[in-house]
């Protein structure tokens, strides 16, 4: 009987201090929203995803991220005070192209192209976003109604301009403002819970 109470109190002051413990270490994102972690080799960027306000997108690109698609892919085109992008290319500069296929533009009055911004690309058309995105280096406002904006940088932001300052070239012709040394994505992951340090005042 004894034995068992002492387990049991010995339960509890575990239970207790790891719950302690997950609440002193971890910051809540936004109104429940989950939060991207993208590592680069220059560093690593917390994006908040906008699941409330633009959901298929965010869908698309959490089971692409499930998926590792990014791990290994490129920000292939940075332009300073303006974007970074990547999530299609890689370094020999093919493009690794999404097994889910296009998705329809999703706008959001409340998701807009502000300094953080991380929005969908597409090209030819507006419903054939697939995997790539950038993150604006400023406000970007001529850009909305334009593309999908489905989150914002909650901490990193000094990496975003690092990485939109670096020297560019073209590469095989056809891309331009390529970073003349890689800028690697090497992996990127969905949370809900991460280091107080990690997240940002809002």
């Amino acid at each position: 009987m004894y034995k068992g109470v002492k387990t049991s109190v010995v339960y509890i002051i575990v239970v207790t201090v790891f719950i302690a413990g997950c609440s002193e270490q971890c910051a809540s994102p936004i109104e429940g929203n989950p939060l991207a972690v993208i590592r680069t080799n220059m560093g690593r960027i917390v994006v908040e995803l906008y699941e409330h306000r633009t959901p298929n997108t965010v869908a698309n690109f959490v089971r692409l991220v499930n998926d590792c698609f990014y791990d290994g892919l490129l920000f292939h085109r940075v332009i300073d005070d303006f974007i970074i992008q990547g999530g299609i290319v890689q370094p020999d500069g093919m493009q690794r192209v999404s097994p889910y296929g296009p998705i329809d533009l999703e706008i959001h009055p409340d998701a807009t192209h502000v300094d953080g911004a991380v929005a969908m690309t597409w090209a030819v058309n507006p419903n054939n976003a697939t995997s790539g995105f950038y993150i604006c280096d400023g406000p970007q406002v001529r850009l909305d109604g334009q593309y999908a904006v489905f989150g914002i940088v909650v901490d990193g932001m000094d990496v975003v301009r690092h990485i939109a300052s670096v020297p560019t070239t073209t590469k095989n012709g056809h891309y331009h403002n390529w970073p003349i040394d890689d800028v690697t994505i090497t992996t990127v992951t969905i949370t809900h819970c991460v280091p107080r340090r990690e997240a940002a005042a809002r």
